[in-house]
C-alpha cells in the first residue's frame, strides 16, 4: 500500500486514470492465479471434508485444515485487492465468509480474465499489424461507405483506430472489473449493519470514558494553575497587608501598601491568564479566527493563522478547534525547539480541517497527556486526530472534524 501511494503521489494528475486502469489490470492477472486456484481449493476442502465423516474423531481435524486453506487464500487475495485495488475490506476471522467470498468471486475472476485476454489479443492483433505494415510499407487503401459518406482510408489508419478503441475498452473493462470485486468483497466479507452498531456502541462507550478522563484532568490542571499561581500570590497579598496593618512606621506601612498595590495587579493578570486557558471569551464574542489570532500573539514563536471559513462553525466545532490548535502550538513551544508555527484552518466538502505545522526536532509523543485529551475531545465530536512528527521533525498535527450540513 505504501509502494501504491508513493505511485500515485509522483503520477502527473493527467496520468491518474490510465495509471488507474494499469494497476487494476496488473490486479487482474495476478488475480488469475485465485482464480485458477480457486476450484483447487474447493475440491481439496470437499475431499478431506467427505472423507473424514466417517471418523467422527478426524472431522476437527480437517475442518481446521480446511479453515487454514480458506483463510490463506482468502488473504492472499484480499492482500492483491489492497495492493492494486486500493480496497480497504479486511476479512473477519469467520472462514465461512471468506469461503462464500471466494466461490462468488470465481466465475467474475474467470469471466474478466477471459474478456481481458481476448481484448489484449486483439489489441495486440490490430496495433501489432499496424506496425508491421509502417515498417515494411505494405499498407493499402480502404474503401469506406457510410451513409452519405464515399472516402478511402489504409489500413494502418483502421488498424490504428481498432486498436486505440480495443485499448480504451481493455482500460474501461479493467476498471469496471475491480470495482465490481470490491463491491462483492464489501458485500460478502464487510461488516454488516449489526458489526457496524456493536462498533458504534464501543466507540461512544469509549469517547464517554474519555470525555470523563479529559474532564478530569482539566480540573487538575486548573487546580494546579490556582495552587501554584493565583494561591500564592494571594498568600504575598495578605502577608503584604498584615505587615502594613501591623506596622508603626507610616513610610513602611505606605511601601507595604504599594507592594500590596502591585501585586494585586499582577494577582488580577494571573487570574486573567487562568480564565484564559480554561476559556478564551474571544471564542464567543469575537468567533474563531480572532480567539486563534489572539493565542498565536500570545505565543513566544512566530505563529501564522491562515483562516479559511466563509462562515463560523458550530460552537462545539469552534471550540475543539481552537483548543487544538493551542495545544499543538503549546507541544511546539515546550518541547520542539522551534522557531516558526503554522496553523490553517479549511473547509472541506465534510467538516472543518485543522493543520497546525512546526519547524521544531519532532519526535512528539502521540501518548503525552495533551495530545491524548486532544483526541478524545477529537473523537467525543466523531473526528480524526493524526500525528505526523519524525524525529529531526517537522511536526504536522492534522484535526479532522465533520461538520453536518444544513438546508
Amino acid at each position: 500500500m505504501r509502494e501504491a501511494a508513493g505511485v500515485r503521489e509522483h503520477t502527473p494528475t493527467a496520468l491518474l486514470p490510465a495509471a488507474r486502469g494499469a494497476r487494476a489490470l496488473v490486479g487482474h492477472v495476478l488475480g488469475g492465479l485465485t482464480t485458477a486456484v480457486t476450484p483447487v481449493w474447493a475440491c481439496a476442502c470437499a475431499l478431506v471434508l467427505l472423507a473424514a465423516l466417517p471418523w467422527p474423531r478426524a472431522r476437527r481435524r480437517t475442518r481446521a485444515l480446511a479453515r487454514r486453506w480458506t483463510v490463506a487464500l482468502s488473504d492472499l487475495d484480499a492482500a492483491r485487492r489492497s495492493r492494486w485495488y486500493d480496497s480497504t475490506v479486511i476479512p473477519g476471522p469467520d472462514p465461512a465468509p471468506r469461503a462464500a467470498h471466494l466461490l462468488a468471486r470465481w466465475p467474475l475472476g474467470a469471466a474478466g480474465l477471459l474478456l481481458l485476454l481476448v481484448d489484449a489479443m486483439l489489441t495486440a492483433l490490430f496495433l501489432g499489424g499496424t506496425a508491421v505494415e509502417a515498417v515494411f510499407g505494405t499498407a493499402s487503401d480502404v474503401p469506406v461507405t457510410l451513409p452519405g459518406v464515399h472516402m478511402s482510408t489504409t489500413t494502418m489508419a483502421l488498424g490504428l483506430f481498432f486498436g486505440a478503441v480495443l485499448l480504451g475498452l481493455l482500460w474501461a473493462l479493467s476498471a469496471g472489473l475491480a470495482a465490481a470485486e470490491c463491491a462483492l468483497a464489501r458485500r460478502l466479507l464487510g461488516p454488516t449493519s449489526e458489526d457496524l452498531l456493536h462498533r458504534r456502541i464501543d466507540e461512544l462507550t469509549r469517547t464517554r470514558s474519555g470525555i470523563v478522563r479529559a474532564v478530569d484532568e482539566e480540573r487538575r490542571r486548573i487546580e494546579r494553575d490556582l495552587h501554584d499561581g493565583v494561591q500564592q500570590r494571594v498568600v504575598a497579598l495578605a502577608m503584604l497587608l498584615g505587615r502594613a496593618q501591623r506596622g508603626r512606621d507610616p513610610e513602611r506601612a505606605a511601601d507595604l501598601v504599594r507592594q500590596a498595590h502591585a501585586e494585586s495587579r499582577l494577582l488580577v493578570d494571573e487570574l486573567r491568564e487562568v480564565a484564559w486557558r480554561v476559556y478564551p471569551a474571544a471564542l464567543d464574542t469575537l468567533g474563531l479566527r480572532a480567539a486563534l489570532t489572539e493565542a498565536a500573539d500570545r505565543t513566544p514563536l512566530r505563529t501564522s493563522v491562515r483562516y479559511e471559513l466563509a462562515q463560523e462553525p458550530p460552537q462545539e466545532t469552534a471550540t475543539a478547534v481552537y483548543f487544538a490548535a493551542r495545544e499543538a502550538i503549546t507541544n511546539a513551544v515546550k518541547h520542539a525547539e522551534a522557531a516558526e508555527v503554522f496553523v490553517d484552518v479549511r473547509r472541506t466538502a465534510a467538516g472543518v480541517e485543522l493543520v497546525v505545522h512546526d519547524d521544531g526536532r519532532g519526535g512528539a509523543d502521540p501518548d503525552g497527556g495533551g495530545l491524548t485529551g486532544l483526541a478524545r475531545r477529537v473523537r467525543a465530536l466523531d473526528g480524526a486526530l493524526s500525528l505526523d512528527s519524525p524525529e529531526g521533525g517537522p511536526t504536522t498535527v492534522r484535526v479532522f472534524l465533520p461538520v453536518p450540513t444544513t438546508t
